[in-house]
């Protein structure tokens, strides 16, 4: 059986592309599995559902070293930033996150936003400068990062940087390994696999407001249960929130639901963004998710203008069961 991407299954048989990326992922390291210090890394993109993270991840686990790191690029982002605020200095920051690392993987690297750019620069540099191995996944080749075209000429020198110092290797084709999954044979307790899309159904339960710290400010979630939280969409996407909020919640609880979610196109563009956002890390954090929507999933993303990565939120919306109420008469 061919799988992709988070999806599960008793066995792995990769697929041509997916293959050739492993064979190159397998030369950073020696004959012990250690990384080998190189001035090349490798730049693995395509389409979402291709399986980038999963052949990513089997690497890393084959590679028999302390001195690895892998992180989601939101959650290592939102630490930076953190990290960079309290010593100032962005060569503190990594130390204070890699450590003596050798080997870095970033899965889901993307850069939207002019701000996050010159950041993430600065971080580029200084990996390439320390001659680190690294390693990312990304939908976007390197030449389509930052697409706005106000911007986008500010950061060619970093894209040329970036494969001045990486090999890019595509990982593409017309099959979305996520829409494959037969939700019977692989049903899961736990974990994000383990949630609901739903359509045309209440979330029901407490309709009140409860504040969740989160940073320096409140949120008001529709219902909180131990490591279980309920958002209206509204409320958690209507809001100026981040990632990194996202990052911390996840850490705080475990089961999360997003209600009374609209089609997409009938929201501001950075709503539907940080649907994204939250989606992204709940994915990575491998958190149980139950989505209750208004429209089935191929709606909810339909005709959305102007929102980069809708096409990764419906692939991994795919791994979630997919439940309608049934019609009477």
């Amino acid at each position: 059986m061919e799988i992709g991407d988070g999806v599960p299954g008793a066995a792995v048989v990769l697929d041509a592309d997916q293959a050739s990326a492993m064979r190159l992922l397998q030369e950073l390291v020696d004959r012990r599995g250690r990384p080998v210090r190189r001035h090349r890394g490798i730049y693995l993109h395509g389409r979402p559902g291709r399986g980038k993270t999963m052949v990513m991840n089997r690497f890393f686990a084959e590679v028999s070293s302390e001195h690895k790191r892998r992180f989601h690029f939101h959650e290592f982002y939102a630490q930076l930033n953190q990290a960079a605020h309290t010593t100032g200095s962005i060569d503190k920051a990594v130390d204070a996150l890699l450590g003596d690392a050798r080997l870095i993987c970033f899965d889901e690297f993307h850069v939207h936003d002019i701000g996050d750019a010159m950041l993430v620069a600065r971080l580029l540099d200084t990996l390439f400068a320390r001659h680190i191995v690294l390693v990312v996944t990304s939908n976007y080749p390197p030449a389509q990062l930052l697409p706005n075209p106000l911007f986008h000429d500010r950061f060619l020198p970093t894209i040329e940087r970036i494969t001045a110092h990486l090999d890019v290797v595509s990982v593409d084709g017309p099959l979305d390994y996520r829409t494959r999954i037969d939700h019977q044979s692989v049903a899961r307790s736990t974990g994000f696999a383990a949630g609901r899309y739903e359509t045309g159904v209440a979330c029901g339960g407490n309709t009140g407001s409860i504040e969740v710290s989160v940073g320096d400010r409140m949120l008001r979630a529709r219902s909180v249960d131990g490591a279980a939280i309920t958002f209206e969409f509204a409320t958690l996407c209507g809001t100026p929130t981040s990632a990194a909020d996202y990052v911390e919640l996840a850490h705080r609880f475990r089961r999360w639901t997003i209600c009374d979610v609209p089609p997409l196109r009938e929201v501001p563009p950075d709503w539907a963004m940080r649907l994204v956002n939250v989606v992204d890390v709940l994915y990575d954090a491998d958190l149980e998710l139950r989505v209750a929507a208004r429209v089935p999933l191929a709606e909810l993303v339909d005709d959305v203008l102007g929102v980069p990565d809708m096409g990764r939120l419906a692939s991994r919306l795919c791994e979630l069961s997919q439940f309608a109420p049934a019609r009477v008469g």
